[in-house]
């Protein structure tokens, strides 16, 4: 093997491992908290607010026709009043340049649509750290395997025949 490449391996897999918030910002998150209405509030990773996002709702009793279209607020925000005599969950897909997150928002019952006064966010975020942690070893893994593939001796003795030089020696 050649030690010599050895440090350029080091170097893009030190460089990822170092730079995983940069990684993160490709993915999303949508949080929530009901009032009255139900107000979403679209951010990438890395915090910043998904302005200009399409967003898409999805009632309980017709959950593959969207029920509402619109786009978020320059802060990533988005409110919709769900119908509150439909129980069930409301599903919101939330894309912006291929990036995106789908939520699924419980229905109020009965009892809770006049008692409802939760104002706290509840937050979806996208990955929990062992998924983060597997997907990261994943990538690393792939840059080593293709590092090792390209770096393999090319000396005539370590490769297949081809089939010319079988045609030759019949």
């Amino acid at each position: 093997m050649r030690w010599h490449l050895l440090p350029l391996l080091a170097a893009p897999v030190i460089g990822i491992a170092a730079s995983t918030t940069i990684v993160r910002a490709h993915g999303s998150a949508i949080d929530y908290r009901r009032a009255e209405a139900i107000e979403l509030r679209a951010t990438f990773d890395s915090g910043e607010p998904m302005a200009g996002a399409q967003v898409t709702v999805y009632a309980p009793y017709r959950p593959t026709e969207p029920w509402l279209k619109g786009t978020t607020d320059a802060g990533g925000r988005f409110t919709f009043l769900p119908d509150p005599k439909r129980a069930g969950s409301w599903d919101v897909k939330v894309r912006l340049a291929g990036h995106g997150t789908i939520v699924s928002i419980p229905g109020a019952e009965e009892d809770e649509v006049t008692t409802l006064a939760q104002t706290e966010w509840s937050s979806h975020s996208g990955y929990t750290p062992l998924q983060t942690a597997v997907m990261a070893a994943a990538g690393i893994w792939g840059c080593v395997g293709t590092a090792l593939f390209f770096s393999r001796d090319r000396q005539p003795g370590n490769r297949p025949p081809s089939k010319r030089s079988e045609r030759k020696r019949d």
